[in-house]
């Protein structure tokens, strides 16, 4: 199996690893409910997408 034959400089180490850094998840509020959401997906509280109930949510209910 082939070996480098010198050794790799910080600089170029570190350019290379500048790539593996975590990206901040692109959060945005729901026009219906105000909620916290992806991007592009349905919001979870109210089953809304752009301005459009697209998914029916379930309401809880108290058995007593």
């Amino acid at each position: 199996m082939p070996l480098p034959k010198r050794r790799f400089s910080r600089s170029r180490r570190d350019k290379r690893r500048t790539q593996l850094n975590l990206k901040v998840t692109g959060l945005s509020r729901c026009s219906q409910c105000g909620a916290s959401v992806l991007s592009h997906r349905v919001c979870s509280s109210c089953g809304y997408y752009r301005g459009r109930q697209v998914v029916p949510v379930k309401t809880e209910t108290k058995k007593g």
